[in-house]
């Protein structure tokens, strides 16, 4: 660790204790009386759900019914639901399995890149929830979009995007930002069916799936934490490995948010997805372009063409037999899949007919670094240290007591 990083650490530690006192009541008394919407699945067909005893099913129009689960709501051709076989003339539904909460079982769906498939992230098609589930007709099939307690939604969000055994600081931290991340998303969304996708899309979301003690003690002690500038809640990005430098949030996604900034990363050596390489065929390149409605030809060459701050590829130059095409190392990261390429920071050597690329990190390196946050919090270093340290500029406060935030500039 270099001394201008110690020394950056050093202040926020010095903030950090002095404000102590007050983040504490500030956990200890803050109410999260907040709700929020994910979204679990698109298109879906059908869905079986089971609950323990009775399920409580409302439509559109406020009418109630009750019956006994297991049940399977199919899309009927058309419009409305089939219920139980019986067909059900609304657009929604909303379905209710008491305190036990619901567990729902999805058909295999195909996968899209834009993360409204399954919430699980795996291959298992069911996942058990508190809360309501809210079917909405769209198209053919249905979206399914769980309406929870923001405190609840935490819990699920926590052991799906880290480990439940790192340390409890960083759990913590990572407890913060996902609520953070979450109540920004909800608070500019109001326009929309749902606030978040429980995927990369956004967070990922499990529901009561990895929730153990020490889950439950991270999102408990920093219960209706947020971080906030300006007394708005942060777009509170978080990814996996920087391996260097964090990044810019203007150089991944054109947009200024003033505390997402670079900051120095050493700290992350530890992590499996510090030094990658993978390989991947040129006509499936070229066919996954097509597909996100970039016009290519046979390609002849790729090569970087600038580069971010903290080393990462700005944008690529594509040469190829209609023309040449300018892309941004994100969106060439997004046609091949996030798994194949999984940061920005790589170099590309052309070997035959494969593309191969040798790299560092995973992830867009925007705000908080997982494994960094880790290694932070066995040096000692506290949950909110750690978070004012990856974005800087900003404070702790209750959500009770935050304004809308701005939407950024471009």
């Amino acid at each position: 660790m270099d001394l201008s990083t110690v020394k950056q650490l050093k202040g926020v530690l010095y903030r950090t204790v002095v404000t102590g006192v007050c983040l504490l009541s500030l956990s200890c008394g803050a109410e999260a009386a907040e709700s929020i919407r994910v979204l679990l699945a698109a298109d879906v067909p059908r869905l079986d759900i089971r609950a323990n005893g009775s399920l409580w099913v409302t439509d559109a129009k406020g009418r109630d019914q009750v019956l006994r689960a297991p049940v399977q709501v199919v899309a009927a051709d058309g419009a409305g639901f089939l219920l139980k076989g019986l067909r059900i003339q609304t657009e929604q539904l909303t379905l209710h399995g008491g305190e036990q909460g619901l567990v729902l079982t999805f058909p295999r769906l195909a996968r899209k890149t834009n993360g409204v498939t399954m919430s699980t992230g795996d291959s298992s098609t069911e996942i058990s929830l508190s809360g309501l589930v809210q079917l909405v007709r769209r198209g053919k099939g249905f979206l399914v979009i769980n309406r929870v307690d923001l405190e609840e939604y935490v819990k699920g969000v926590v052991p799906a995007e880290v480990n439940s055994t790192w340390h409890q600081e960083m759990l913590k931290a990572q407890a913060v930002a996902a609520r953070t991340y979450g109540l920004y998303q909800k608070m500019l969304s109001s326009t929309r069916e749902y606030d978040v996708a429980g995927t990369v899309q956004d967070q990922v979301y499990r529901g009561k799936q990895g929730i153990d003690g020490g889950i439950l003690r991270a999102v408990e002690e920093t219960r209706g934490l947020v971080v906030t500038y300006q007394n708005a809640p942060i777009y509170a990005a978080f990814s996996s490995t920087a391996a260097g430098l964090t990044e810019d949030a203007m150089n991944v996604w054109s947009k200024e948010y003033p505390y997402l900034k670079g900051v120095e990363c050493p700290f992350d050596l530890a992590s499996p997805y510090y030094q990658w390489k993978s390989s991947f065929k040129i006509d499936t390149l070229e066919e996954s372009l097509r597909q996100q409605g970039f016009s290519v030809g046979t390609i002849a060459t790729i090569t970087p063409l600038s580069f971010s701050r903290g080393g990462r590829v700005a944008t690529l130059r594509v040469a190829h037999s209609g023309g040449e095409l300018v892309l941004r190392g994100e969106e060439l990261r997004k046609a091949v899949g996030y798994t194949i390429i999984p940061s920005t920071q790589f170099a590309i050597e052309f070997i035959g007919q494969d593309l191969v690329l040798s790299g560092f990190g995973a992830g867009h390196a925007v705000g908080m670094c997982q494994w960094g946050a880790k290694e932070l919090a066995e040096l000692g270093y506290s949950f909110s240290t750690i978070l004012q340290y990856y974005y800087p500029g900003t404070e702790l406060q209750s959500l009770t007591q935050v304004r809308p935030p701005t939407p950024p500039s471009s």
